[in-house]
């Protein structure tokens, strides 16, 4: 139903930064969660930030000042900016887009398909 593409995953130096973008299609809904995700070996997938279709966004702590997410000029494409990178941002990073299912009103999340971030010191 809905499928995202994440791009601008690389490698940096600490203290660098990077922006991350995501674009959405498909049967896109106005009503939507966009969101970041990342993922380390050995430890859980943590959610990074998230943006509500009304502008309403919220971080991790572990990531509250250096990261901000935010809506293209088009509804179906956002970002990560990430600054003031740290080697513990190191991770592969997922896109997310929740919205409720065609038929059932039922809320579904969809992945991306997953960018490294890696961050040397």
């Amino acid at each position: 139903q809905v499928q995202l593409v994440e791009s601008g995953g690389g490698s940096v130096q600490a203290g660098g930064s990077l922006r991350l973008s995501c674009v959405a299609s498909g049967k896109i809904f106005a009503i939507n969660v966009m969101g970041w995700y990342r993922q380390t070996a050995g430890k859980e997938r943590e959610l990074v930030a998230s943006r509500t279709n009304t502008g309403f966004t919220s971080y991790s702590e572990s990531v509250k000042g250096r990261f901000t997410i935010s809506r293209g000029s088009a509804e179906n494409i956002f970002s990560l900016q990430m600054s003031n990178l740290k080697p513990e941002d190191t991770a592969v990073y997922y896109c997310t887009w929740d919205q409720e299912s065609l038929a059932g009103r039922v809320p579904t999340r969809y992945w991306g398909q997953g960018t490294q971030v890696t961050v040397s010191s």
